[in-house]
Parts: structure tokens; C-alpha cells; sequence
């Protein structure tokens, strides 16, 4: 299976951090956030990696090249920041059949290979993992609403009014019918292509998107204090050590 990493990024809001780098070689622990999510998709077994690069993107391709552990990576170029609708897009000539969609900024623990086995499972058109937040935080982001049968029924981006605390963490599988979406979407009012509005579309169109929700954690590391909570959790999370 193929994944598209998004990682075109400036991370202005994680300054000073990203003075002199991209957002996704910011590290985590030691660790590159970018490389990181290599290494939860190696995990899950994607073969391929399409790498979505843009602000300082020779930084990136300089230091992984055409390969990261063995998995192929073939770069796409975002020239303008126009929103992940439009860095999807970027992607498209590089991918042929279902996909793997990550967000280059997140630091996940959890169950990914459960939305990659139930979009096999079932046939649907897509599944995302999502995570219920408290209400009051549910505007910061793009928010599901689910039937019975655990679909998702409406994708609305950063609400005033949220019909759900249940929102979309960065990790989804999808078919090639996103990249129609995404041709069809029109600017939000910050003038950029949403994600959220394709996946309306979608969903307008009759395809079935299962709602997985996750067993675990994860971390958008979108500001510095972002870097130190997610750092801290690694750090109980990590195995104790053994003296000899």
C-alpha cells in the first residue's frame, strides 16, 4: 500500500523551533516528526512512500533521498501553501489505486492498521481515525457526525456550532475518488482548498467513510508546548531501563 505523508509545511506557529528548518523535521524526542510517521507506516506495512514537500523542501529530500529503511519515497511539490485539499492533489500523478494518508505533524500511538484492515474489509470508500474531544475544543477542528452504523454522515471544518464532539486526527485510507473531490472544491473563506469540503463531497455522493475511533493517543504538534507534552508522553511511554 502506498501512503501520502503531507510535510510541505513552514510550522510558523512553532517558532523559534522552525527558524531554520521545516515543520517536519522538527524533533520529537530526538526524532523528526516526518520520521516518525515513517516509522508508524513501515509499522502498518506501506511499501511506498509519496512524500508532499514544499517550504524548505530540499532540507527533507537532502536527508532522506529516494528511500527511508528500505521504503521507496518519491517526492511531490506543493509550491503554495493552498490548504490540504490542494496538497492532496499534488500526490495524485503518483498514486494509482487506495492510499494511506498521514499528516506530517502528528505523533500517533494507537491503532492505525484497524482503519487500513476496515476500509479492506468492508469495501467502503474511505475510513479515518478519530477521537472524541471535549466540546468546547471541538471548533479547533474538523468534526464528524456518524450514523448508526458508525459512518460518517457530514465533515464540517472548524465549526462555530460543532454537531459532534468527534473529530478527524490526521490518519485516513481513501481511493482514488478523493482526488476528484478535491478538483471539485472551491476555496474556504481563509482562501484555501479543505480537506473537509472534498470529504462533504463524498459523502454527498452516496460513498460510504467508516469512522474508526482510536485506541491510543496522539499529538498535533502544532506549537511548542505541542513538542514537550508529546515528548513526555513518549518518555512514559517508553520501556524502563535494566541495569546489568
Amino acid at each position: 500500500m502506498q501512503a501520502v505523508v503531507l510535510a510541505a509545511g513552514k510550522g510558523t506557529r512553532l517558532r523559534p523551533l522552525t527558524e531554520d528548518k521545516p515543520k517536519a523535521l522538527v524533533e520529537v524526542d530526538g526524532k523528526p516528526l516526518v520520521e516518525d510517521v515513517f516509522d508508524n507506516l513501515r509499522e502498518i506495512g506501506v511499501t511506498e512512500f509519496v512524500v508532499v514537500v514544499g517550504y524548505q523542501k530540499e532540507r527533507i529530500i537532502e536527508r532522506y533521498g529516494d528511500e527511508y529503511e528500505g521504503v521507496p519515497i518519491t517526492y511531490a511539490h506543493q509550491r503554495e501553501q493552498l490548504g490540504l485539499a490542494h496538497a492532496i492533489l499534488q500526490a495524485e500523478p503518483h498514486v494509482d489505486h487506495d492510499f494511506v494518508l498521514m499528516l506530517g505533524d502528528n505523533i500517533f500511538r494507537g491503532n492505525l492498521g484497524d482503519v487500513i484492515n476496515r476500509q479492506r474489509e468492508e469495501r467502503a470508500d474511505a475510513a479515518f481515525l478519530v477521537e472524541e474531544v471535549p466540546y468546547e475544543e471541538a471548533s479547533r477542528y474538523g468534526v464528524c457526525d456518524t450514523n448508526e452504523y458508525g459512518e460518517i454522515v457530514e465533515v464540517v471544518e472548524k465549526p462555530d456550532d460543532p454537531p459532534s464532539n468527534l473529530v478527524m486526527t490526521g490518519f485516513y485510507t481513501f481511493t482514488p475518488a478523493i482526488f476528484h473531490a478535491c478538483h471539485l472544491v472551491q476555496p474556504s473563506d481563509r482562501g484555501e482548498y479543505e480537506l473537509p469540503d472534498a470529504i462533504d463531497l463524498l459523502v454527498q455522493s452516496g460513498r460510504t467513510i467508516d469512522a474508526i475511533r482510536m485506541d491510543g493517543w496522539r499529538i498535533d504538534v502544532g506549537y511548542p508546548a505541542d513538542r514537550e507534552k508529546a515528548e513526555e508522553r513518549l518518555r512514559e511511554a517508553a520501556p524502563p531501563v535494566t541495569e546489568r
